[in-house]
């Protein structure tokens, strides 16, 4: 989840560069994709303004509190799942659809993820996200700077995972507003409560894998990513969208968007190992080798593993041990040279594939079949 700023923004431009400027079909995917993201930040801004305040009225330091939170969900993602599951809606219901009645809704999927994300970072240690502190870092600085008792760092993780509780309440309150038949509505959650439970038995395996690396195997770093990143990401948004236009579990949408999910946020995650072996750390707002420094079993450590000569693993056993900069540097040759970078980039482009083929015979609205098709290359060809 560490480059969804990034993958945001390319997945933001994507549809208007995808072809020439004059192609009016890009132009109305331009149009879109502008009136959704800001209709998802306008309504973000408005509910999260009200939320504040009424909290705010408990208690003044309840107040700044919100304030915390709520600048965590404002502070620059780029809404990929929102994107996502409005063109599973769009797909859905067609061009001609005002997306206001669906909007709280579509919203309500970047308080999820900023649930997530904060307490990813809590899990995983980390010191930044998006560039900045990340918010049980920040909370810490403000406990030493005020002089409060007790241990920093933990109150820092307590704050964070209750900022991160907030926002999973908040989405739950979000989604209630929005406009559309109420046993519609009933079916909307349970494809969200769907999402909810297969993300954290994705995070649950992704926690284990790098306490137990030793037993971790190819095939169980890919169902971290199935579970953790595919179906969080893309598959259940659209899904998610495809259930807000009514859509039956039977229509071959839904087949279609299962398959493409599955496909493009794998290689969503897969993209993501390589960049957190060989990003650029000003782009993606992370230290460059975070994967190497933990030992984290993603599915690139683990393929290079399996591809190492005796010298080779010798060196990748080094991997959760390695601090300088020179020595992270000297293990990420060895994982391109084992090939197993290129062995990811094999896996990519295979995905992407597959998610094409799947969107080639979907009975499904041709503005968003082009949108989905420019998703699926911005989503996994990303290089920062």
């Amino acid at each position: 989840m560490a480059n969804d700023a990034v993958a945001g923004n390319a997945l933001r431009v994507a549809p208007a560069q995808a072809g020439a400027t004059d192609d009016p079909v890009r132009g109305v995917l331009a149009a879109f994709t502008k009136d959704l993201i800001k209709g998802v930040d306008e309504t973000l801004v408005a509910f999260l303004a009200a939320e504040v305040d009424s909290l705010t009225e408990i208690d003044a330091a309840m107040g700044a509190f919100a304030a915390t939170a709520r600048d965590c969900v404002l502070a620059g993602g780029k809404r990929v799942r929102p994107t996502f599951a409005y063109w599973g809606w769009r797909g859905a219901v067609g061009g001609e659809e005002p997306m206001c009645s669906v909007l709280p809704a579509l919203s309500a999927l970047e308080l999820l993820h900023t649930f997530a994300l904060v307490h990813d970072d809590v899990m995983d240690a980390s010191d930044t996200r998006r560039g900045l502190p990340t918010a049980h870092r920040a909370a810490a600085a403000r406990h030493r700077a005020a002089g409060h008792a007790g241990d920093p760092d933990r109150y820092g993780e307590a704050v964070a995972v209750l900022i991160g509780d907030l926002c999973m309440v908040w989405a739950d309150r979000l989604m209630g507003h929005a406009a559309v038949p109420a046993e519609r509505l009933l079916d909307v959650r349970r494809c969200y409560d769907q999402m909810r439970v297969e993300t954290v038995a994705g995070q649950f395996l992704d926690v284990l894998g790098e306490n137990d690396a030793g037993n971790w195997t190819v095939d169980r770093a890919l169902r971290v990513a199935r579970y953790k990143t595919a179906s969080y990401t893309v598959q259940r948004p659209l899904l998610f969208g495809a259930c807000l236009a009514g859509t039956d579990p039977d229509d071959p949408l839904i087949a279609a968007y299962t398959r493409y999910g599955l496909a493009v946020g794998e290689a969503f995650q897969l993209r993501d190992d390589l960049l957190g072996v060989y990003g650029d750390p000003e782009t993606t707002g992370k230290p460059a080798g975070d994967d190497l420094r933990t030992g984290k079993p993603t599915a690139l450590l683990m393929l290079a593993r399996q591809l190492a000569d005796p010298a080779q693993r010798r060196a990748l056993d080094r991997a959760g041990s390695v601090t300088t900069a020179r020595d992270v540097d000297r293990l990420a040759d060895v994982v391109r040279d084992t090939g197993a970078t290129a062995r990811v980039e094999r896996m990519i482009a295979d995905r992407v594939t597959e998610a094409l083929a799947a969107l080639g015979t979907a009975p499904i609205d041709e503005t968003a079949r082009t949108a989905l098709t420019g998703l699926a290359t911005a989503a996994t060809a990303r290089r920062a």
